[in-house]
């Protein structure tokens, strides 16, 4: 299973990779000056502390509609809340089922597509920035509720900040242990 997880994540890097090298589109091709959101990630779940934790949410991203990815790699600025792999597993998506999820009709696309975006916002919010907000709007235009680096969704569902802080180019990327349901 770890083999196979190392090989998806040296796939899911390439794929990447060679992505953004092609310039697959106008919003790739002028990204931002440095590492980008979808390339922090990808190096945070590749190696260190956080290796294999994230390999959910990557897979996610790269199913999703493809301005999901357009959005992460552009030039704006803004802050994922990206949810563990074990926060997925609670609602029982992995890496691994994704694709079966997506091709038997359990999820859809759009419904993906919604959920990522229930988990992003416009800015770069540090910390800081998170804490000292009461709401914070999503780029699908629905607000989580946010109390002591606790973020409460639509439906009432809690997750908790876990990982604070993690810079890229063109935003900021911060743990949580849930995934949050718009």
């Amino acid at each position: 299973m770890n083999a196979f997880r190392n090989f998806r994540k040296q796939c899911t890097w390439l794929f990447i990779a060679g992505f953004c090298a092609l310039g697959a589109n106008a919003a790739l091709a002028s990204g931002p000056k440095g590492d980008n959101l979808v390339d922090v990630a990808v190096a945070v779940n590749s190696e260190g502390d956080f290796a294999g934790a994230f390999d959910t949410v990557i897979a996610a991203v790269l199913a999703a509609d493809p301005a999901v990815v357009q959005t992460l790699t552009g030039n704006g600025q803004h802050t994922v809340f990206a949810p563990t792999d074990d926060a997925f597993e609670l609602l029982g998506i992995t890496a691994d089922n994704l694709d079966t999820l997506l091709s038997d009709g359990t999820l859809t696309v759009e419904g993906l597509t919604g959920i990522l975006l229930y988990h992003v916002a416009h800015g770069r919010r540090y910390a800081e920035d998170v804490l000292s907000s009461e709401q914070i709007r999503m780029l699908n235009k629905s607000f989580v509720q946010q109390s002591g680096g606790v973020l409460t969704d639509n439906q009432g569902g809690m997750s908790t900040i876990v990982v604070t802080d993690v810079a890229a180019a063109n935003g900021v990327i911060h743990a949580i242990n849930a995934v949050l349901m718009p």
